[in-house]
């Protein structure tokens, strides 16, 4: 289901984060990218990968230089702004890589927001922009909550039903804190991630039967049997999925549902016109900024008090276990399958032994 082959996926190399961002960089420049999109791109990347969310980084790339390479994501795009109201606006992203049209709506978003109290911004003719969760903290990170939903093609079967219809849809937000990390809370409205069945593809491991089901609609834990994914949550979950395909899709004028284009074997000529909706609320607009993010820290202080469940090491916040391990990984480096380390340091890439 990616292009890189899959022999030998167990072997892998550690990269700094600073080596797999110049690598990346590099790449990317080497398409046709601008320096400056190169480098955003690369920043959203090598973030899924410190957080540990492999299947949203650099496992990517290949795609999008495939997409790249035959014009299906615009290597040069004018990427526009278009005001629509006093804390509204549309982000026209001309088919570029999604990843650069994302920051700068969430960009645009956080100007309206610190200038009116709350922005929110639609992004059309976009693409795959990459783990969401960089997109909230951007708005945490200065002070203020971050919303950001996209939707994608079909791969999740309706709550009752057998086929698929809606995507992932995965939704994003980020709420700053006072001197603790900030809550992000990143998730698809699938059971998993597609990203997940693909990572077991390379592995060659099973999944969880809750997963995905097969062509009939029945469960299954070989990957390769694969067909769509379930709903988190049953009913709750495609009801989300619904409510996220409705923002970044109907909302902003993008298709929806079985409506988008394909990512994975699809034409790489084909451009997505993905939509993508972000808004960012400054908290002082609606209680003290301090005592908000006071009351933030205690949370987080209160929550880590309470009693572990048996078999449990205590209780997390959202987003916590990904801020440890980019600790650890920025500390320790960032393994990387050695097909992909190969793919990315050849033929024309940097040379990192």
């Amino acid at each position: 289901m990616t292009e890189l082959n899959r022999e030998n996926i167990r072997e892998e190399k550690l990269l700094s984060p600073q080596q797999l961002t110049e690598l990346c960089v590099n790449k990317l420049t080497k398409a046709g990218i601008a320096h400056e999109h190169a480098r955003i791109t690369a920043d959203v990347l090598v973030h899924a990968n410190l957080r540990g969310v492999d299947s949203h980084g650099v496992l990517r790339m290949e795609h999008y230089i495939q997409k790249i390479t035959h014009g299906g994501i615009n290597a040069n795009p004018q990427i526009t702004v278009h005001p629509t109201g006093p804390v509204t606006a549309t982000v026209d992203g001309d088919d570029g890589l999604g990843h650069i049209i994302a920051e700068k709506a969430m960009s645009h978003a956080i100007e309206l927001a610190r200038a009116s109290g709350i922005g929110m911004v639609g992004a059309t003719n976009s693409s795959h922009c990459g783990a969401l969760s960089y997109f909230a903290e951007m708005a945490a990170r200065q002070n203020m909550i971050g919303m950001v939903m996209t939707n994608t093609d079909k791969m999740v079967v309706p709550f009752g039903g057998s086929q698929a219809f809606f995507g992932t849809n995965p939704m994003a937000f980020g709420f700053p804190s006072g001197t603790k990390p900030p809550i992000i809370v990143d998730m698809a409205t699938s059971s998993v991630a597609y990203g997940k069945i693909l990572e077991s593809l390379q592995a060659g491991k099973s999944i969880p039967a809750d997963w995905a089901v097969d062509a009939e609609g029945k469960p299954v834990t070989d990957p390769h049997q694969f067909s769509a994914l379930l709903p988190f949550g049953g009913a709750k979950g495609y009801a989300l999925g619904l409510v996220v395909d409705i923002f970044a899709g109907i909302l902003t004028g993008s298709p929806y549902g079985p409506h988008v284009s394909q990512m994975y074997g699809g034409d790489y000529t084909d451009r997505r016109k993905l939509g993508h909706f972000f808004c960012a609320i400054d908290v002082s607009r609606f209680t003290g900024r301090d005592s908000f993010l006071a009351n933030i820290d205690q949370m987080m202080d209160e929550l880590h008090t309470v009693p572990p469940a048996p078999g449990n090491k205590g209780v997390m916040l959202p987003g916590e276990p990904e801020y440890l391990r980019a600790c650890d990984r920025q500390d320790k480096g960032i393994p990387i399958p050695l097909e992909l380390f190969q793919y990315l340091n050849e033929p024309e890439g940097l040379v990192i032994d």
